[in-house]
């Protein structure tokens, strides 16, 4: 049984074949996926997917590449929702900074400003935390102390193997892993993985992007799962029987009412 903690399913790109692509999770052992909120106009759309398929859930928050939509008030009203298990993905991403010094700072500034409000957000309805960080991973940390995340916890999406970011293994977050991990260019992430602590592991695609090989340049899917499941098994010396149960039952602590569907089931 696997759990893909982070896929895209209100994607357009599933529009066309959402029931095929479960389909194909469900036999490849995938339990449940949860659809990260990243903009407010998606959001109904992943709470209508949530609320058709028994094992799909969803998050609801503001991706730092969307902050011009953010309404903690409406966002307020999705967390509500009894298959609404986290705030996120949040976070900063200063990838795509402007160029000019001026635009730079007030763009970091406003990021720093709606990802420390979803923390805060999160500490007020006791959800965990779906975290974006792309090449901001010390400023990341710092909000993510600063504001006492650690009441929270959640998971560090798409780790991308910043040693700096294990401390935060001691505040509750766990690490989303994956098909960056299955690249043949990959090199950092596989060092770095024995060196999260196992019961901080879980497992995601973020599909439609990051297909593990030997997909890679097609549209992702949660059943790809098994190959970053395979990957992770493989590196860190054990059966993939095992990394399923563990990233499976991490899964679980992380996301509380995915947890009981899943032991409600059995």
């Amino acid at each position: 049984m696997i759990v893909d903690t982070h896929c895209h399913l209100d994607d357009s790109r599933f529009d066309e074949d959402l029931e095929e692509v479960l389909a194909r999770a469900k036999e490849a052992g995938v339990a449940a996926v949860v659809i990260p909120g990243a903009d407010i106009a998606t959001l109904p759309k992943a709470r209508d997917i949530a609320h058709r398929y028994e094992e799909v859930f969803f998050a609801a928050g503001v991706h730092p590449y969307d902050l011009e939509g953010y309404d903690e008030a409406l966002l307020l009203e999705y967390l509500q929702d009894e298959k609404c298990v986290a705030v996120g993905e949040c976070g900063l991403d200063y990838y795509r900074l402007p160029e000019s010094e001026e635009a730079r700072h007030e763009e970091i500034a406003v990021q720093k400003r709606v990802f420390g409000a979803q923390i805060e957000l999160a500490k007020r309805v006791g959800k965990p935390l779906i975290v974006h960080i792309r090449d901001a991973g010390s400023d990341a940390m710092a909000m993510l102390l600063e504001h006492g995340a650690g009441e929270v916890g959640g998971v560090l999406h798409c780790y991308n193997a910043d040693e700096r970011l294990l401390e935060l293994a001691d505040e509750g977050f766990y690490y989303g892993i994956g098909g960056v991990l299955t690249f043949k260019n990959a090199k950092k992430l596989p060092h770095v993985l024995p060196k999260i602590p196992r019961h901080r592991l879980v497992v995601e695609t973020d599909a439609p992007y990051l297909t593990p090989h030997p997909h890679r340049g097609k549209r992702n899917e949660p059943a790809y799962t098994r190959l970053v499941v395979e990957k992770m098994a493989e590196i860190l010396g054990e059966s993939v029987e095992a990394i399923e149960a563990l990233t499976t039952e991490n899964a679980k602590r992380l996301f509380p009412p995915l947890g009981r569907c899943l032991d409600g089931r059995k």
